[in-house]
């Protein structure tokens, strides 16, 4: 039995955020996830936003203390949640993210061929559910919508979770967007069930409009702002050029945990049917990655050092953002006058000039729409009885192209 009391977190955002429940706090004690203070929640984008610098561990703890709200609103609106799910929700929301790597979507298949976060958050649960002698079992049924209770998992995952509602509201906060900020807890006041399904009363239907053009806001000038895309691509390109060399044998800095990913060619299945390969993932964060960084400013490979001291000095590759396809002959063009400039091999251009696609799309109307529950009792999706914005527009999926190069 867990000798840990109630305990108190000061948080920036929501101020005081109280832990109710013992098994709650064991999991924050536990090195996983307290691995999650070592992984940053925005990537590199401090490279842009400079405040931007807070991590894994506060944006899990700010959707729990968010699920805590949501439970104890909906309990005050009558719907049954018993003390075992409102402990299984608050373990499902504070684990969601226990499986991201380092520098969070940055390095997201950079290391293990085919592995998304996701499915190692769930692998990790697993172990964590052993350990614990099966205490998590609810909490690994809402968070693979596998309960018989369908709105707690909307409650972890859906078009308006909790995880959704802590980062736009917590990355607003420390990048100082302010077009980002969302009314979270009024969100959560106007939560309702109607027929096993999470719905939002329509008194709150300008609250939702504004957290769905807030979400538009933030993709556009945060998570896909140009500068913050050539900064992740190029820490993309680095681990890609080390895990080239580490395959030809190339002596490589590396910490522990980092050595086993650069040289054990993991892909999905080799990852998941090694019993040391999950261990070497847990242990792994932003520090193996900076540190490494900054050593192979020095490695005798060119390519290597080159990007490494890029990034490590914020010398970032130049980057054109647009909504058409880039021209062939200009990035060939871009190619040959890079290759000649920076002295290349053909077969190092690649590091130095690369292309890519990024897509926006603030709301998904096909995808478990966000319901309103009218005043008359009726059930109707958003975008439809929007008066304010045109919702549905927002729903298209907007597309832009990149080339980016290294310039100086």
């Amino acid at each position: 039995m867990s000798t840990n009391k109630r305990k108190i977190i000061n948080d920036p955002v929501y101020g005081f955020i109280t832990i109710r429940h013992p098994f709650i706090l064991d999991l924050i004690d536990h090195p996983w996830f307290q691995r999650l203070r070592r992984i940053a929640q925005l990537g590199l984008s401090h490279l842009v936003y400079p405040g931007a610098i807070h991590n894994r561990f506060q944006h899990a703890i700010g959707a729990m203390h968010l699920m805590q709200l949501a439970i104890d609103e909906l309990r005050l609106k009558k719907h049954e949640i018993t003390d075992e799910e409102e402990v299984s929700l608050l373990a499902a929301v504070l684990l969601h993210d226990i499986g991201h790597g380092p520098f969070s979507h940055a390095l997201e298949y950079a290391l293990i061929e085919g592995v998304h976060h996701e499915h190692i958050s769930e692998v990790l649960m697993g172990d964590l559910n052993a350990a614990y002698q099966g205490r998590l079992t609810m909490a690994i049924e809402i968070f693979n919508d596998k309960y018989p209770k369908h709105f707690l998992h909307q409650l972890v995952s859906s078009q308006l979770d909790m995880d959704r509602l802590d980062y736009l509201a917590r990355d607003s906060f420390f990048s100082g967007v302010v077009e980002g900020q969302v009314g979270a807890e009024r969100l959560i006041k106007m939560l309702n069930v109607v027929n096993d399904q999470l719905v939002l009363e329509e008194k709150g239907i300008y609250s939702i409009e504004k957290f769905i053009v807030a979400r538009r806001f933030m993709y556009w000038q945060v998570y896909l702002h140009k500068t913050v895309l050539s900064a992740e691509y190029m820490l993309v390109h680095v681990l890609r050029r080390a895990v080239d060399l580490a395959r030809k044998g190339v002596e490589l800095f590396a910490t522990p945990a980092l050595h086993t990913f650069l040289y054990g060619q993991y892909d999905k299945q080799k990852f998941l049917s090694d019993p040391q390969a999950l261990a070497q993932y847990a242990a792994l964060d932003d520090f193996d990655i900076a540190t490494s960084l900054k050593v192979w400013q020095s490695h005798p490979d060119r390519v290597l050092s080159m990007l490494a001291s890029s990034i490590v000095n914020r010398n970032l590759y130049k980057i054109e953002l647009q909504a058409a396809p880039i021209d062939e002959q200009y990035i060939t063009d871009t190619r040959k006058r890079l290759q000649q400039k920076w002295s290349l091999e053909p077969d190092e251009i690649d590091y130095f000039v690369f292309t890519g696609k990024v897509d926006n799309r603030a709301y998904n109307q096909h995808k478990e729409a966000i319901n309103i529950l009218r005043k008359d009792g009726t059930i109707a999706e958003v975008a439809a009885i929007s008066d304010q914005l045109n919702l549905a527009a927002l729903s298209k999926t907007v597309e832009k192209y990149f080339l980016a190069y290294k310039n100086r």
